[in-house]
């Protein structure tokens, strides 16, 4: 089970910004491609964004494309979600998550497509 560990949540005003860190060991961020994953209450658990690992492929939610943006820090061993212009429909607890393998699942939807999970933290954008 790898160790994953998001933080950068907190409550921001609509049209804020956010950045999320997904602190994970060197060796899991070099074999595996990592993946944001949102939860509002009473929704399902949607994938929002997704980097493979050679060639750093990213992946994006339609309704996150132009807002969000994901990348690696390899010196620092995290991956980054930069979240700009938030909406209140952004509010959700966010996961990072690692896929199965080192590039993006075809279906990046699919929770069963990745493997550890971290514990989530909370974005609430007030409107």
């Amino acid at each position: 089970q790898e160790q994953l560990m998001e933080s950068g949540g907190g409550l921001v005003h609509a049209g804020g910004s956010l950045r999320l860190s997904c602190a994970a060991p060197e060796s899991t961020l070099n074999y595996y491609a990592i993946g944001w994953f949102r939860q509002a209450p009473g929704k399902e658990r949607e994938g929002v964004a997704c980097i493979s690992v050679y060639d750093q492929s990213t992946y994006y939610l339609d309704s996150v494309k132009g807002r969000f943006a994901i990348s690696r820090d390899s010196a620092k061993d995290t991956v980054w979600l930069q979240m700009n212009s938030l909406k209140a429909e952004d509010t959700a607890v966010y996961y990072c998550a690692t896929a199965l393998r080192d590039v993006c699942p075809n279906d990046r939807q699919l929770t069963s497509q990745f493997g550890s999970w971290g514990q989530g933290t909370q974005i609430t954008v007030s409107s």
